[in-house]
């Protein structure tokens, strides 16, 4: 227990060596917004931003960080940088934060942001071509029905019911549109555990593939129609395959009476 205390530690002195590093890299920041705007320069520059995200993934290889790990941590600095800049032109006085206490929820303590969203739609192609049209990637995956459209750190499942009864009975029963949302948390069996604390129905246990995501449905809100999933990537950080997919569709097909 000794050695663990002092490698907390450790870990400890270097997050808050990341805080300063990262109070420095904001001021710098606020410099370059001055500049930009004695200057007129363009707040965003699309070829500096690909620049910084390309030679911070192979900065990241070279050190043997995960590439795609890294990649996000620089869009959300890059976003912050870009938050910084419109913010210095606002007459308006930042608003007060605390630094909060231990006396989180269950789940704001484990949930770290939306990873991924399900949509159920009568037309692949055509649902693949209007995301492609917005500059998205769209993937084909093992699953002829299922692709995947991805801009940076946002990802849409797109899932048709070719080949997919549940799927087919699902957009037969409500049409095209949002199916669930994927809420990516640190750990899916302390989420499920939590749910269920509170009293949440639950469609499914965890969930888990070959690639090592772990996920937990929960059963639509009758008041919202809002259905979540809560996953956990703990194996290698690949693209979502169709595997928790397809399981969600038979579990909810199954649960209400489909099949």
């Amino acid at each position: 227990m000794t050695e663990l205390s002092d490698l907390r530690g450790r870990i400890d002195a270097i997050d808050r060596a990341i805080v300063n590093l990262l109070a420095d890299r904001m001021q710098v920041c606020r410099e370059v917004a001055e500049i930009k705007e004695k200057s007129g320069t363009t707040v965003i520059q699309p070829q500096r931003v690909r620049d910084v995200l390309a030679s911070r993934r192979q900065w990241a290889i070279n050190a043997r960080v995960e590439p795609d790990f890294a990649e996000q941590l620089f869009r959300t600095l890059l976003a912050e940088t870009h938050r910084i800049e419109v913010a210095g032109s606002l007459d308006v006085p930042a608003p007060d934060k605390s630094a909060g206490d231990g006396a989180r929820s269950e789940l704001d303590t484990v949930a770290c942001r939306i990873d991924h969203v399900v949509v159920a739609v009568a037309d692949l192609d055509a649902a693949s071509g209007f995301f492609a049209g917005m500059g998205f990637v769209v993937a084909t995956t093992d699953d002829p029905s299922m692709r995947v459209a991805s801009a940076g750190g946002v990802t849409v499942v797109l899932v048709s019911g070719d080949h997919n009864p549940a799927v087919h009975r699902r957009l037969a029963e409500h049409g095209s549109g949002v199916q669930h949302i994927a809420i990516e948390v640190l750990n899916a069996t302390f989420t499920r555990d939590a749910l269920d604390a509170a009293g949440v129905p639950r469609l499914t246990d965890v969930v888990v593939d070959g690639a090592g995501h772990e996920q937990v449905f929960t059963v639509a809100d009758p008041v919202t129609g809002v259905q979540l999933s809560f996953i956990s990537r703990t194996g290698h950080r690949v693209a979502m395959g169709s595997h928790n997919v397809r399981a969600m569709f038979e579990a909810i097909d199954r649960a209400t009476g489909g099949g």
